[in-house]
């Protein structure tokens, strides 16, 4: 019998099973009685949690300190630099967390960033993925990372918070590209140690907004990345993707360009500017691993499974396609809206036996 993890296998790889496989991310689903019974109907747990490297800096000293404000648990990190101290302060919210106030406070902080990204090492651990990977059996998948793209962590990472990038690389866009360029050569590091790894797949960053980065910086500060990155992962034959989950209907042709074996977290209209059948016609030749649309959880149950059978209708082969949960699910919803997810993919596949063949 095929397992969870190899039906996802059989789509990354670009083909199709008895059902489209359904995911959701470790994280956002606890163990209880209807977590227990999607897995025994199929779904499959994305495991990202364990790594296949380790990243230490040896000569910047960090701590941190865990305290409650107004209710809220908050956690100030600090990285000790010879050259400065930087901070960040995040707030623990249940699943996740959010980082409420990020490294970069003023220009000053520029030569203790470069000292920090330049301090970061990076060595292999690969049998803790490889045991965690056989003890969970077939009922989950995992994926490694290779970190966000050398512009794209400046962004969605712990160094600038949007505004503030936006406004230093309008001021002092030099000081922003010493920093990327040292990221580019950092992760350069890490294409290898992944592609040699256990893991049979990768994201390399995503979160992308097109809105704020456009489609000329993506053209010259992103696809190269993720060519180079792909030309190494595909020597081990492994895949690799992006998060994607944005409107990407401007930066489309860009990444039909690349080298990318998939997108994950591709999110169809109506929460973004594409639906799945024009994703489908511009990424021809790319996996679609999906966010289910996050606003379609807010709607009754057989909305929710008749959404999930008009999305597939959409497409005319089940090749290449996944069905994911990539975003927070309203607390009070999740177990009925996941159920009714899988009820209308099985129901799918009744309705369209010559796609399951």
């Amino acid at each position: 019998m095929i397992t969870p993890a190899e039906k996802v296998m059989i789509s990354l790889r670009g083909g199709h099973s008895n059902t489209v496989p359904f995911t959701i991310y470790e994280r956002q689903i606890p163990q209880c009685r209807t977590e227990r019974e999607m897995r025994n109907r199929g779904l499959c747990i994305v495991e990202r949690s364990v790594p296949v490297f380790k990243t230490h800096t040896p000569h910047v000293k960090t701590k941190s300190e865990t305290y409650l404000e107004n209710g809220k648990t908050m956690t100030r990190i600090y990285w000790e630099t010879p050259v400065g101290v930087l901070t960040c302060l995040r707030e623990n919210a249940g699943f996740t967390s959010w980082i409420q106030e990020k490294m970069f406070k003023s220009p000053d902080n520029y030569k203790a960033l470069k000292f920090l990204l330049r301090d970061e090492v990076y060595e292999p651990c690969y049998d803790a993925f490889s045991k965690a990977e056989k003890a969970f059996g077939g009922d989950a998948v995992f994926r490694a990372s290779l970190g966000s793209e050398p512009l794209q962590t400046l962004i969605s990472g712990i160094y600038l918070d949007m505004q503030d990038f936006c406004m230093e690389w309008m001021d002092n866009r030099d000081e922003i590209l010493e920093l990327y360029q040292v990221l580019v050569e950092k992760r350069r590091l890490i294409y290898p140690l992944v592609a040699a790894s256990p893991a049979s797949h990768a994201n390399y960053g995503g979160n992308v907004v097109p809105s704020i980065i456009g489609p000329d910086s993506f053209e010259n500060y992103y696809v190269q990345h993720y060519n180079e990155a792909a030309e190494i992962m595909h020597k081990h034959d492994k895949l690799i993707g992006t998060h994607l989950d944005a409107d990407c209907r401007l930066l489309a042709q860009a990444v039909a360009d690349t080298a990318l074996d998939y997108i994950e977290a591709f999110t169809p209209a109506p929460d973004t500017d594409m639906s799945l059948k024009e994703a489908r016609a511009v990424w021809p030749d790319k996996v679609l691993w999906l966010n289910f649309p996050s606003s379609v959880h807010l709607q009754s149950d057989p909305e929710v499974e008749q959404k999930t059978v008009d999305l597939l209708n959409e497409l005319e082969s089940m090749d290449g396609i996944i069905m994911g949960i990539t975003e927070d699910i309203p607390e009070h919803r999740w177990r009925q809206s996941c159920t009714a997810i899988m009820s209308g993919l099985e129901r799918h596949a009744r309705e369209n036996p010559e796609l399951y063949r």
